[in-house]
């Protein structure tokens, strides 16, 4: 494990020394459009239905980034695509279950719908990305959701980098793994060649204010750049305003 750390310790400054092409150079503000609060938000989407959010639970400040309600704000975009889709059972993929408490949620959200959540295994975690949050046994992979007895939640166990979704189509894709630029690139890829009109791709640790202050976020908004630049998204990102969150209408 100390060498595990070390690993990605060393990468995460060597790619802070290496980097030469930062977000701003992209521009990812002109593809994002800010919105100012969830009411505006749902009008642009034609959203109906409010998420059922536990405020309590989900709106604690821990830590500097949590500021603004910013778990909240999180929680309120997230699953709010989840409830306001779930009227037509749909497929639900979600790349970086951690603890399951975000899977748990977006079950209860959609009970008519699969939610698939997809978490590297440990004994794969020296081929992943520097930018991996947590490093988890198998015991601890999704414990919050089978904890709370989901019963639409199926768990993949896999390396993104080497995983093809085998799933029919994907309405919701909530992209939180490796925040590695190739990896974020390269998953929103993926989940592209499953998604139809209509479907919803959310990036976590998506804000473009915040690029030049967390390299987790300059990951995410470097890769999401490129996709522009490589011409696999064109519509605008909504991101709500004091979020870590953006959504793309495919």
């Amino acid at each position: 494990m100390k060498e595990y750390i070390k690993r990605k310790i060393v990468g995460l400054v060597q790619r802070m020394i290496d980097e030469n092409n930062a977000v701003s150079q992209l521009d990812i503000k002109k593809h994002t459009l800010e919105v100012r609060n969830f009411d505006f938000l749902r009008q642009a989407l034609g959203w109906d239905k409010l998420p059922e959010i536990d405020v309590e639970a989900v709106d604690r400040y821990r830590i500097l980034e949590d500021l603004n309600e910013r778990n909240l704000r999180d929680m309120q975009v997230i699953l709010g695509a989840c409830i306001n889709k779930d009227a037509i059972g749909c497929n639900i993929l979600e790349i970086g279950t951690a603890y399951g408490q975000t899977t748990t949620y977006m079950s209860q959200n959609a009970p008519l719908s699969t939610v698939y959540t997809l978490n590297i295994p440990p004994e794969e975690i020296e081929e992943g990305g520097e930018m991996v949050t947590y490093c988890l046994s198998h015991e601890e992979i999704g414990k919050e959701y089978k904890k709370a007895g989901c019963k639409n939640v199926i768990q993949i166990l896999a390396n993104t980098l080497n995983w093809t979704p085998e799933i029919d189509s994907i309405d919701i894709a909530f992209i939180d793994g490796c925040h590695d630029p190739e990896f974020v690139y390269q998953d929103t890829v993926k989940v592209l060649s499953k998604c139809k009109k209509g479907s919803i791709i959310l990036w976590h640790d998506f804000n473009p204010e915040l690029v030049d202050h967390y390299s987790w976020v300059e990951g995410v908004c470097s890769a999401v750049a490129k996709l522009y630049q490589d011409g696999y998204l064109t519509n605008k990102v909504l991101h709500l305003q004091d979020s870590y969150v953006g959504l793309y209408v495919v």
